[in-house]
């Protein structure tokens, strides 16, 4: 089997050569974690390379890029926060609807891109798509301002 996956990757290594890319080949160990919350799969991903940089995604309940960490203990502790704050999330009325809308907008950010690659969009619906992300991002806005705030132990990310 090693074997075979070698001849892959020299395969591929010579077709994206041939196309223009620079090839790194790292060896690497890729984990597979998944959690049942209630009936919730939140799973992830991480790939630990011969450096020891971890890259670290989940890919359940939707997926979302979680970051590259220098060491084990950086990728545990962002799961363990991750997880606490879905099982906090999970107590929510409404969370099934938070996932559907997650899992709505990646589908719309594949639409998006499809879209763009595909055919050529004429400004006036760029600018309309643009503006309805605005309308999105100041209703999250609104939202947090006005919403009670549930998780502590870590400060958002992004708001």
């Amino acid at each position: 089997m090693r074997k075979y996956m070698k001849a892959e990757i020299n395969r591929h290594d010579m077709i994206l050569t041939q196309m223009g890319a620079k090839i790194k080949i790292i060896n690497s160990y890729m984990c597979y974690v998944t959690f049942d919350l209630d009936g919730t799969e939140v799973s992830y991903v991480y790939n630990v390379n011969k450096k020891n940089k971890y890259f670290l995604e989940r890919i359940e309940p939707y997926p979302e890029h979680a970051g590259t960490f220098k060491c084990e203990e950086d990728v545990i502790e962002t799961i363990k926060i991750d997880i606490e704050q879905f099982k906090n999330a999970k107590k929510s009325r409404v969370f099934d609807l938070f996932v559907d809308i997650n899992k709505e907008m990646n589908k719309t950010i594949r639409n998006f891109e499809d879209l763009y690659l595909y055919y050529n969009v004429p400004r006036e619906y760029a600018n309309s798509i643009k503006s309805k992300i605005q309308e999105i991002q100041d209703i999250i806005k609104t939202a947090k301002e006005n919403c009670e705030r549930v998780y502590f132990k870590k400060d958002p990310d992004t708001l």
